[in-house]
């Protein structure tokens, strides 16, 4: 089974480079365009391995979207991974947030992240 990324992000020209990135890595990545679809993503059925999230989002947040993922039982050990052009790394970091990526440099080490955190 390929690692399934749940992605959060609302700037379609950085969604659609780093969906494109990750998935040549055979890896599958749903996107959701506002933080509001993303809740409803992980309040569903659907375990995803990792989550992918920019924290300036339309409706939540991605720090609330970390902390709402961490008080669910499926999601207390996921990796989480934070990529925002703010600097909010300490609020990110006690949200639950494993990993705090600067855009836009950030990007060019998810890929590496990525596998570290889930080996």
């Amino acid at each position: 089974m390929p690692l399934t990324i749940l992605y959060a992000e609302d700037n379609r020209p950085v969604s659609d480079a780093a969906c494109d990135l990750l998935e040549s890595e055979g890896w599958r990545v749903e996107l959701s365009a506002d933080g509001n679809a993303a809740l409803n993503k992980l309040a569903g059925a659907f375990d995803y391995d990792l989550l992918l999230l920019d924290n300036d989002l339309p409706g939540a947040s991605g720090v609330e979207l970390a902390r709402y993922a961490r008080n669910l039982r499926c999601y207390r050990r996921t990796p989480i991974i934070m990529l925002s052009a703010r600097d909010c790394e300490e609020e990110a970091k006690r949200a639950g947030v494993d990993l705090f990526l600067r855009k836009p440099d950030g990007m060019w080490m998810l890929v590496e992240s990525i596998r570290r955190l889930i080996e």
